[in-house]
């Protein structure tokens, strides 16, 4: 008999469907968020007289945005794929008890996120190395947004759960509702209202409310395998330890690629001596990095339940069927970044309406930013495979490797080198070496894990059956 989630036949039928039915829409969701980020951008990189200086501000506060998405990916990215295993696992009680208590943890996340964000607004922005001409951008634009943490917290963190039943495109209308809805507000209150970056910090948490109440309305629908029960929102501590132990990678890779941004703008600031041309050039290099970044990190999360679900049942054939397919994609597609960033970085400096000054520095060091992107493949989409396989050892090592381990360090070493540039080599140095022993460790380790599941299932097998006679 073929097992089903809710309908979606998750441990049989042909694995290549089911990757396109699982993955196609993740990844679709992600370039729309990448429009979510990119939009916000565009316009305020638009704004006449001052576009540098206010896009400069959001480059500053964009990693402040993603500590609160790494919350989100927490609980969200580390309770789903647990979620799944127990559904392949038949234990359909304990798939319950990790929804209810992720939604727990978001709500409190949440809550606590909102307040110190708004506390300590002026001084993060600071912390964050803000330059003198753009402080005052960054301020407005974080503290509007930090009044809708606990929209972003719902909207991210519940919408692997949706995924995880085998629901891809409703995830994928979570993403696609906010950005879309985000893309025709921005123009209207930063331009026709004229509020600036307040008006495009308030159509990005409106956006996100919006997606919020999407998300959270799923789980009351008869299709829903999991269901908001009271009886279960006081999570036990052994639950509350899984999600977060398995959402610690996802996390780690979150919130360093929120500390490497910290390192770059504090860096350029300085080594540029305050030049805030080279942070609106940054802010413009790392949207092109997640060009790759996101699409790659939906492919791995896209296919995170057809893993986790056959790791479940035993079923090794199947997550090794899933493994070849989304390599060859995700190769493909880190190439094609790769080749448009080495051969045409001009691109993303007409996206931005980069002023000469600006466009001369993207120019010129983006081959050099972006030189390691051909290796994401590994760094995003087999990383994500790692935690849907319920290998937070490897997974938590792995994300700390590229950001922690490589390229905040040599975010500080190279600038004594080559000055200010160095710490646009840091990154594709890092990157390449990073990627590297990723997908090395990842194709030496697959199957002894997998050998190491199937002789668990046998033994567990033989016990019950033993337990019967």
């Amino acid at each position: 008999m073929k097992a089903k989630v809710k309908g979606v036949d998750l441990g049989g039928g042909s694995v290549g469907r089911l990757v396109a039915r699982l993955a196609l829409p993740a990844v679709a969701a992600q370039v729309i968020n990448l429009l979510y980020n990119l939009v916000d951008r565009m316009y305020v990189g638009g704004i006449e007289g001052v576009g540098m200086d206010a896009l400069a501000g959001l480059g500053v506060v964009f990693p402040i945005t993603l500590i609160v998405s790494a919350f989100a990916n927490l609980v969200g990215l580390g309770g789903a794929p647990l979620a799944s295993i127990f559904l392949g696992e038949k234990k359909e009680e304990e798939a319950a008890r990790v929804f209810n208590a992720g939604a727990v943890l978001l709500a409190l996340f949440g809550v606590v996120l909102t307040a110190a964000v708004l506390i300590w607004c002026d001084d993060l922005v600071r912390l964050f190395g803000a330059p003198a001409a753009s402080f005052a951008y960054g301020r407005d634009y974080l503290f509007i947004y930090a009044v809708g943490s606990l929209f972003v917290m719902f909207s991210l963190g519940l919408n692997p759960f949706i995924s995880a039943q085998g629901y891809s495109f409703t995830s994928m209308a979570t993403v696609a509702i906010g950005a879309l809805l985000n893309i025709a507000l921005d123009p209207l209150f930063i331009y026709v209202f004229g509020m600036g970056v307040k008006g495009a910090a308030l159509a990005t948490i409106l956006s996100q409310g919006v997606s919020a109440v999407w998300a959270v309305s799923f789980f009351f629908r008869k299709k829903s395998a999991f269901r908001l029960e009271p009886r279960l929102f006081l999570p036990s501590p052994r639950v509350v330890g899984k999600i977060l132990l398995l959402g610690l990678s996802p996390f780690i890779m979150t919130v360093t690629e929120s500390a490497i941004q910290i390192v770059f703008n504090n860096n350029l600031t300085y080594w540029s001596q305050g030049n805030s041309d080279y942070t609106a050039a940054l802010t413009a290099m790392l949207s092109a990095n997640q060009m790759v970044c996101l699409p790659l990190n939906g492919l791995g999360t896209g296919v995170q339940p057809l893993v986790s679900y056959n790791y479940g049942s035993g079923d090794t054939a199947r997550i090794v069927k899933t493994v070849k397919i989304v390599t060859v994609v995700a190769l493909c597609g880190s190439t094609s970044v790769w080749l448009l960033s080495l051969l045409a970085p001009q691109v993303y400096g007409y996206i931005f309406s980069a002023t000469p000054a600006v466009m001369e520095l993207i120019c010129r060091y983006t081959p050099f930013f972006m030189m390691g992107t051909v290796m994401f493949f590994a760094q995003m989409t087999l990383q994500n495979v790692f935690v849907a396989l319920n290998q937070a050892g490897l997974s938590i090592f792995l994300a700390c490797l590229r950001k922690v381990i490589l390229l905040i360090p040599l975010c500080f070493i190279l600038p004594h080198f080559f000055g200010a540039p160095g710490v646009f080599y840091s990154e594709g140095i890092a990157d390449i070496v990073a990627g590297v022993i990723t997908a090395t460790t990842f194709f030496v380790m697959l199957p002894r894990i997998l050998k190491k599941r199937r002789a668990y299932l046998e033994l567990h097998a033989k016990a019950d059956a033993a337990s019967h006679i």
